[in-house]
């Protein structure tokens, strides 16, 4: 057999047409055979030479949609214009705003039908988001005044827990109408805790997510 001379270009092709499939159809409902018949002349030995199933294709999908990311939120945990508040603000924001977002509600399964995926939610939430990008800017807040809290480190958890595991209807699938609920809840403890974070625009994007994946399971 002759070697693939490009392999990255074919782990790259193999990739966008996973994607592909994976949001016109749902995770659950992409076969292999999908992907190999879109792929125009990749054979699936082809493709098991890098990936060694749906789901390492998957990971590595997802992998790519994260690393957009961090991207984003390095340079706002790094923008010396903002204090603390202003920095956590953005952050949220734009993770919620981001066409990142779009793609991995429209390519995710649920969550908890998949213990793999539901485990590597809950470690980058708290071993790589909260150390790296949530704790830093609550302790330049706390350093300029922006927040007031004795438990940045246990703070970032708990907001990494409950924005990305609680309010994630990829694994508490709600309806729109209780999500908004949800949220509201959510913003009344951060104010409680003199955090402004939760507007009426982040609300709104929320419930975008909750029927875009409501809708994604009722095709």
């Amino acid at each position: 057999m002759a070697r693939n001379k490009y392999p990255e270009e074919t782990v790259n092709r193999i990739k966008e047409v996973s994607l592909k499939l994976f949001m016109e159809k749902g995770y659950e409902y992409t076969s292999i055979q999908d992907i190999i018949n879109d792929l125009g002349g990749l054979t699936k030995g082809a493709i098991y030479h890098h990936f060694k199933s749906k789901e390492e294709i998957f990971l590595a999908v997802t992998e790519d949609i994260h690393r957009e990311t961090e991207t984003r939120m390095a340079a706002i945990r790094d923008d010396e214009k903002l204090n603390g508040l202003q920095k956590l603000q953005k952050m949220f924001d734009s993770s919620l705003e981001s066409s990142t977002q779009d793609k991995m509600f429209s390519v995710a399964p649920n969550l908890l039908k998949n213990p793999q995926f539901l485990a590597l939610q809950l470690q980058s939430s708290i071993d790589e988001a909260a150390p790296f990008y949530i704790q830093p800017v609550l302790e330049q807040g706390i350093a300029d005044g922006s927040i007031q809290t004795e438990y940045p480190k246990e703070l970032a958890e708990i907001l990494m827990l409950l924005a990305n595991v609680w309010l994630n209807p990829m694994i508490f699938a709600v309806s729109p109408k209780e999500m908004l609920s949800k949220c509201r809840f959510f913003q009344k403890i951060l104010l409680g805790l003199g955090i402004d974070l939760v507007d009426e625009g982040m609300l709104e994007r929320f419930y975008k997510y909750a029927k875009l994946y409501e809708d994604k399971n009722h095709k």
